[in-house]
């Protein structure tokens, strides 16, 4: 019988972070899903006798066709939740992420505001579910196509050096975080670079063109950055804020050096 390697604290904490968002994913994602088939039956409902008068076959034409479209729904938020449940991409669904990116995301985020559950919750739930499947896709890349992106935020607020465009200008104080990016950088030969915004953010990923990256920042940062480089593949990690949003904020290394040895090869 093979043994089963034991997992790190690190890969346990990771696990069960993700299961206690993957409820609310899981139920906004169908809710989502059914709210969608039944917009759909409605479009096919209301027009049906002004259809008929035009030829007596045309509600049913119409009808195949929304049907159509709400099989291909359906599967898509199964094969989802399957994948979710299972932790592996089942019924096609390598291909459902841009899926998720593109139509659940706003769906669900509408869906959470009416049940009153907050923006960030949804958000932090939808990076989660992302970061499973861009895990589950099992590809790794060379290190040197892995790109480290950073807010300006988790720089030192004292600090008079400019990083934003060349973080070589670090001088390693230990005061913030990124003396341990750095170190991270040189040790496994991947790219690092820190954003002021999302312009400044795709203009770094057209420079470099990574292959991957590990993103670290806000649910909503990440959110958005998700959604505007699909269909780039983004590990997304949670910044700590300790002194409030956009201030002095941190990341736990461990967190990202796990993250570039499940990538890199």
């Amino acid at each position: 019988m093979a043994k089963t390697t034991p997992r790190s604290p690190l890969e346990n904490e990771i696990r069960d972070a993700f299961r206690t968002r993957k409820r609310v994913f899981i139920g906004l994602i169908t809710g989502s899903s059914i709210l969608i088939c039944l917009i759909l039956t409605l479009l096919w409902y209301i027009p049906y006798v002004g259809l008929g008068s035009l030829h007596p076959a045309a509600p049913w034409v119409f009808g195949l066709v929304i049907g159509a479209l709400i099989l291909v729904i359906a599967w898509a938020a199964l094969a989802l939740v399957l994948n979710i449940l299972l932790g592996r991409p089942v019924l096609l669904s390598k291909r459902l992420r841009g899926v998720t990116i593109k139509l659940f995301l706003p769906l669900m985020t509408l869906l959470g505001r009416v049940l009153g559950i907050p923006k960030q919750t949804v958000r932090a739930s939808f990076i989660k579910v992302n970061n499973e499947l861009v895990k589950g896709e099992g590809h790794r890349y060379p290190a040197e196509t892995l790109l480290l992106l950073m807010p300006h935020c988790i720089q030192n607020s004292r600090c008079k050096f400019r990083l934003t465009y060349t973080v070589d200008n670090c001088k390693r104080c230990g005061d913030c975080a990124l003396a341990g990016l750095l170190a991270l950088r040189d040790a496994y030969g991947v790219h690092l670079a820190v954003a002021t915004g999302g312009t400044i953010a795709r203009r770094i990923v057209v420079q470099h063109r990574p292959r991957l990256i590990i993103a670290v920042a806000c649910e909503r940062d990440l959110a958005s950055g998700i959604q505007d480089t699909y269909p780039l593949p983004v590990y997304g990690i949670l910044n700590s804020r300790p002194f409030g949003p956009c201030l002095d904020t941190d990341v736990a290394l461990a967190q990202v050096e796990w993250a570039i040895q499940e990538f890199s090869r």
